[in-house]
């Protein structure tokens, strides 16, 4: 279906957010109740070109040794934001956020010469339009904040900080988006604040559905519903803690629990065998900004309850339906650390104010089956080491050119999969 511009532009100026701009959260500024109405609007977006010296083939796993000599390229619109808020005074404001991921999608009609005149609808190109954010807050104090809407879950490093200037890869880290959703949004309630050196935040949720759990991205699809509305049928709840007392450095620990199988949209066939799919997610996470020197680590663990159950089930789910239909890991393990050093700040003369040019190196792991069920078999290609480095190039703190040579590394018999990848990124607000 095609929209008229004006209708586009409407869209545009009346779903976007600003939830986090150039790596500062919006929500850690001190309300002033007593100050006037104000409009924010911004946005990130990022450009990727890559070329994968592997094969992209869907049986490359299956038998790799028939895939070894083998690359493809890509170019890509990963993710472009525009975001918007409105600080409506005493306390009450408003933000919401609207993503393309890939570009958007597109869809027209045509008349089919070949089939007699035929009015049909065409898919012209892949992608997704989706409002991650939609949000009514009211602030009481710096430490006493309650927000209602659609919002950001933030357990792991990634999902609190998922902005292009906020990971030194061209695209999200992917041990931590291969097995959590990314960027996690829901609807519900989250209740937050900070107090000196602390900030808290704990979310009340709808639960994940299992019947999109996978065995490569574990429960990342249970956060995504195909359908017209959310099931809640159980609920959940997320909490995230942060310290800021060591100068430069932040500290965090987030967690998330909920049940899953009761959130399906045929829930009666797990609750017959007494299935309930508890879902566990314990995240560590630290970044270090000082000195000229910018690091970040992540560690992520998760564990699944009835896995066997819920695979066995899930397997026999109809073809036509948005099911993976594959075995799911009991257990999950994903970590990274990444440093990156301002070589500017050794050439004096050749740095002007805001220009920064971190080189980096990054280190990680992720296993989305890294522990199963005695009576499921493992995927060993799920296993994967990432050994990356690359170069962040800021002309100015809005914008950042990327560069990354990134290896992945698989257990034999699987191929490696090495990477070189270039992108463009802004982060910026356009009115404030």
């Amino acid at each position: 279906m095609k929209f008229k511009f004006d209708s586009l532009l409407l869209i545009f100026f009346s779903t976007f957010s600003v939830f986090n701009v150039l790596g500062q959260e919006t929500d850690s500024i001190p309300v002033d109740q007593t100050k006037k109405s104000s409009f924010l609007l911004g946005g990130y977006g990022e450009v990727a070109m890559q070329k994968m010296f592997y094969s992209d083939n869907v049986a490359r796993y299956a038998y790799p040794q028939s895939h070894k000599d083998a690359n493809h390229g890509r170019f890509d619109l990963p993710h472009v934001v525009v975001y918007m808020a409105y600080d409506f005074g005493k306390g009450w404001k408003f933000s919401s956020e609207i993503e393309f991921e890939h570009g958007g999608t597109g869809t027209t009609y045509e008349i089919e010469n070949a089939e007699t005149g035929e009015y049909e609808t065409e898919i012209e190109k892949g992608g997704e339009v989706a409002l991650e954010q939609f949000w009514i807050e009211k602030s009481f104090s710096q430490t006493a904040n309650i927000r209602m809407g659609h919002i950001i879950v933030p357990v792991g490093l990634t999902n609190l900080e998922h902005m292009p200037n906020e990971f030194f890869s061209v695209l999200r880290p992917e041990e931590d988006a291969s097995i959590l959703p990314c960027t996690w949004h829901e609807t519900g309630i989250s209740f937050w604040g900070r107090a000196k050196d602390w900030r808290y935040e704990v979310q009340f949720l709808a639960g994940l559905d299992a019947e999109r759990f996978n065995n490569v991205n574990w429960i990342q699809g249970g956060s995504t519903s195909p359908y017209e509305f959310k099931i809640a049928n159980t609920y959940a709840g997320a909490f995230r803690v942060d310290n800021y007392s060591v100068k430069g450095l932040r500290m965090g620990l987030s967690g998330y629990y909920g049940h899953s199988a009761p959130n399906s949209l045929k829930w009666e066939r797990y609750k017959n065998q007494g299935i309930k799919g508890g879902v566990f997610v314990g995240a560590f996470d630290a970044v270090y900004n000082d000195n000229n020197i910018l690091a970040r680590a992540s560690v992520i663990y998760g564990h699944l309850v009835n896995s066997y159950a819920i695979s066995t089930i899930n397997k026999k789910l109809p073809k036509a339906g948005p099911f993976s239909r594959t075995d799911v890991a009991s257990d999950v393990l994903s970590y990274y650390f990444e440093a990156g050093y301002d070589i500017l700040k050794l050439f004096p003369k050749l740095r002007n104010s805001d220009d920064k040019l971190y080189v980096y190196g990054h280190y990680g792991f992720y296993d989305s089956m890294y522990k199963t069920d005695r009576r499921i078999q493992a995927k060993g290609w799920c296993k994967k080491t990432i050994i990356s480095g690359g170069i962040n190039y800021y002309p100015m703190k809005e914008i950042v050119v990327k560069a990354e040579y990134a290896f992945r590394k698989l257990d034999a018999p699987y191929n490696n999969e090495p990477t070189l990848s270039l992108g463009i990124a802004y982060s910026g607000l356009f009115i404030k």
